[in-house]
């Protein structure tokens, strides 16, 4: 299910011949897109640090039994952060430096790789939270062991976080290392590599594009299996309380598999190509549009390091009511400090207003008791 390609995310700008073909000559491929990557990434990098800030302090608060998926969850969120610090050299390598790379090889290689291990960390565990909530849902919300205290509970999520993260770790610095003995010069980073002398790397690359769709493939399965189950039993028992909610349910449950869809489906098609170019006698011109379309196609997957805390925020009541209690704290303390004047003159009501606007914000969106199987 773990998918982790790592090996053209950064490299040297310069082409090895493998034969006669012009081809092989190439002048470096280079992307064209440099202002557009430059506003994109800063983009992201402020939407995705206060977006998954918000949501691991939100995570992290919780401390509701029903909330044992947090654990996937800030582990989600943590690996959306490191993404977007990664996504902060781009920035400035785009739009800072012009791309040129001055701050060596074996950085460039860390941040490459980081950029795409935590970019497939976020894709196992969203998968991971898909077979937890589809495995909730067939057994009618009964949790797979009689619970016996929130950390007997969250066990198993526990070492399956920690064990992506080994994975992900050592391949990582392994592949780090492999490209660190194969650079003899670096003055760009995040450019177009041939592997026509290592077409293993590219066949590896291969593979685990296999393995990402067979993620993806599991998660059709199971949020299909989800909406359609809630769907039946909101129809079949109209008259139960919670049926309205489960149709509701079945909707988010599409919304979620269309999020990850649009965000990661596009960057695997296009790779599929972009490693053929690298591994076999592909003319300049096509090598150059793979590139550029695997630039586009990258933008695609960092997006989704920006949409995840929106989605927590829309699927999960517990994610609602922390957002809304803060938001109704910080009213409250400017509310006070505003009304500080109107009391000591003897205003009974300068108090009030800003205790009765917390209310009204936690009330409306805190009460939602969206089903737990709502959570992404």
């Amino acid at each position: 299910m773990m998918a982790f390609p790592f090996m053209n995310s950064s490299g040297s700008d310069s082409q090895v011949p493998v034969g006669p073909s012009p081809s092989t000559h190439c002048p470096s491929v280079t992307s064209s897109l440099r202002i557009p990557l430059t506003l994109f990434y800063a983009l992201f990098v402020v939407l995705g640090l206060a977006g998954n800030l918000l949501a691991l302090w939100v995570f992290l608060r919780d401390r509701s039994k029903k909330g044992s998926v947090r654990v996937l969850l800030v582990n989600v969120a943590l690996s959306d952060l490191l993404l977007v610090a990664c996504m902060a050299f781009r920035v400035w390598y785009h739009g800072v430096r012009g791309e040129r790379w001055e701050l060596g090889a074996t950085m460039c290689h860390t941040v490459g790789n980081f950029f795409y291990m935590n970019m497939y960390i976020s894709i196992v565990l969203l998968g991971l939270i898909s077979v937890d909530r589809y495995v909730k849902i067939s057994r009618g919300g009964v949790p797979l062991q009689r619970p016996r205290g929130l950390a007997m509970r969250c066990g198993w999520r526990t070492a399956a976080c920690a064990l992506i993260w080994a994975i992900a770790l050592a391949l990582t610095l392994m592949m780090i290392l492999l490209s660190e003995k194969t650079t003899k010069e670096l003055n760009r980073c995040f450019q177009y590599k041939v592997f026509q002398h290592s077409k293993w790397r590219g066949y590896v690359n291969l593979l685990l594009v296999v393995n990402f769709w067979i993620s993806y493939g599991c998660m059709v399965v199971c949020y299909v299996k989800i909406a359609f189950k809630l769907l039946r039993t909101s129809k079949e028992k109209p008259d139960l309380p919670n049926a309205a909610r489960y149709a509701r349910t079945a909707k988010k449950s599409f919304f979620i598999l269309v999020l990850f869809t649009v965000c990661f489906v596009p960057y695997h098609i296009v790779r599929t190509f972009y490693i053929v170019t690298q591994i076999t006698d592909t003319s300049c011109y096509w090598r150059g549009v793979v590139y550029q379309a695997k630039e586009v196609a990258v933008l695609f997957s960092a997006l989704n390091s920006c949409l995840d805390p929106i989605m927590y925020f829309l699927l999960s009541s517990s994610m609602r009511k922390q957002v809304m209690r803060l938001l109704g704290n910080v009213m409250r303390e400017a509310g006070a400090s505003g009304s500080s004047y109107s009391v000591e003159q003897g205003s009974g009501s300068g108090r009030a207003v800003p205790g009765q606007q917390s209310i009204g914000l936690v009330g409306v969106f805190g009460n939602n008791t969206d089903d737990n199987t709502s959570q992404p």
